[in-house]
């Protein structure tokens, strides 16, 4: 039976809500997460393969999968290994990341929180299709609406960033 445990989509989140509340109450409009991108990006991406290897009993695993690269944890089922796609998912992102704060690029520098927000919240709802969780809406679980909010944020956020700016110009 499935039941719901920890996850990094909804520390995130919750942080979000915290972080952002207490900027509201402080007046402060700029984006104050870009010391938190690289290493939450590292952090799932190395973190991911950790919940591999615990197998079965982390409830991340994915649906059954005929696919050459399914992986059995150790219940004879092939499962799609949805750990290894938010991994590399994670990784191509901090890949783009640090590229773009080497090419002082705007969206990395003054944006890079935003856009983890909505690179984190678009791979993790993609995969999410390829878990076993009980849905809410439709097709949708828990986690699908989380991360659609996540993506909703940062673009809401990247949108604001960017009307403010030509506000003052």
């Amino acid at each position: 039976m499935f039941a719901l445990a920890h996850s990094v989509a909804g520390a995130l989140v919750g942080a979000i809500v915290g972080v952002e509340l207490y900027k509201a109450l402080r007046g402060i409009r700029m984006s104050t997460g870009i010391v938190f991108v690289g290493p939450f990006a590292a952090g799932v991406a190395v973190g991911r393969w950790g919940c591999l290897f615990a197998g079965l009993p982390d409830q991340t695993f994915g649906i059954p999968s005929s696919s050459s690269w399914a992986v059995e944890l150790g219940d004879g089922i092939a499962r799609h290994p949805v750990q290894i796609y938010e991994s590399l998912s994670m990784v191509a992102f901090l890949v783009a990341f640090v590229l773009g704060l080497q090419q002082r690029a705007r969206w990395a520098t003054a944006q890079g929180f935003y856009w983890l927000a909505i690179a984190y919240g678009a791979q993790r709802f993609v995969w999410e299709f390829l878990k076993p969780y009980p849905t809410l809406v439709g097709p949708l679980n828990h986690f699908h609406l989380m991360c659609a909010g996540l993506v909703v944020y940062g673009a809401v956020m990247i949108f604001r960033e960017g009307r403010h700016r030509n506000e003052a110009v």
